[in-house]
């Protein structure tokens, strides 16, 4: 019994000394709230903002029927390697919790870059960190570059799952996959949208693309096209893509890299989205963004930190 407490006791120091950083709650704004790792034996960090993906995406990665903690993990890992991170509530996660206001009318791609930018400002303003640094995952990515595309105090951009296409590109390029049979009736909507601001001729299976009250946010997000945004930062990038992603695939990647030539680019093998190592396609995919215990793939921080640390 007391060889089993001494092996527990060891496991448990292990566990406790793996965490090399400090957790601290912040809010930027009314409407952004998120936490910030700092490495507990740097004095001055480079920092990494993350910036999460489409739909009311928390800091950690997570939805309301989807937890994965992709974000959460990719974070401690960096703030492990000597990074600090912050990561932060998509302000439609407030807004929801709260109640208070809440239109998804009154949405715009442009409420999204605004937050990015507020949370820059913020650190750029302290003497906390070496250097900040952007990581936008799918939808982030291309909030990311917008939010630093007239900056100069961002070191570099890291794009993870970043869609090499304006929106509703992205998407009839999905139907063609997925629904075939509503691609055209999708390119029609997307048309009018673009032409008169709004698309009342769309199929009921596209309802959740073009309903009323999202086609402000569709007809905003719209208006930007991430080659153009990445083909003019000055700054080092560096794009990453899964061979597994099911939502972005690797070509989008390739887009993004024939924009900006001096970008670096890396596919790894095997990750999907949500930055899990897939092995067997199909259900385990699926499976896999409900499975927060789930190891997110190595290569992803370890990359990132080489990147960062050598700018």
């Amino acid at each position: 019994m007391r060889h089993l407490f001494f092996i527990i006791s060891c496991l448990f120091i292990s566990l406790v000394s793996a965490q090399n950083y400090t957790a601290r709650d912040l809010k930027v704004t009314p409407l952004v709230e998120g936490t910030l790792l700092t490495p507990s034996e740097k004095e001055t960090p480079p920092l990494a903002i993350i910036i999460g993906g489409s739909g009311p995406t928390d800091r950690d990665g997570n939805q309301m029927m989807m937890k994965n903690n992709a974000l959460k993990l990719l974070a401690q890992s960096l703030s492990n390697d000597g990074i600090a991170t912050f990561r932060y509530d998509k302000r439609i996660v407030k807004m929801m919790q709260d109640r208070t206001n809440f239109s998804e009318k009154d949405f715009k791609f442009d409420d999204f870059i605004e937050d990015a930018t507020a949370v820059i400002d913020y650190f750029s303003k302290s003497n906390d960190f070496s250097n900040i640094y952007v990581i936008g995952h799918s939808q982030g990515s291309l909030v990311g570059m917008a939010a630093i595309s007239t900056r100069d105090d961002v070191a570099g951009f890291i794009s993870i799952a970043g869609p090499g296409q304006s929106i509703d590109k992205v998407i009839i390029d999905q139907l063609g996959n997925q629904a075939p049979g509503l691609k055209e009736n999708a390119i029609q909507a997307f048309n009018d949208i673009r032409l008169t601001g709004k698309s009342e001729n769309y199929s009921p299976g596209l309802a959740s693309i073009f309903r009323a009250d999202i086609q402000p946010f569709i007809a905003s997000w719209m208006q930007f096209d991430p080659q153009e945004l990445i083909s003019g930062l000055e700054i080092p990038v560096f794009i990453i893509n899964g061979t597994q992603d099911i939502q972005v695939d690797e070509a989008e990647a390739k887009m993004l890299q024939n924009a900006n030539k001096d970008a670096q680019m890396l596919l790894i093998e095997n990750m999907n989205h949500i930055f899990r190592i897939i092995t067997e396609p199909g259900m385990d995919n699926q499976k896999s963004y409900n499975e927060p215990s789930r190891p997110i793939a190595p290569q992803l921080p370890t990359s990132i930190s080489s990147f960062i640390t050598k700018m």
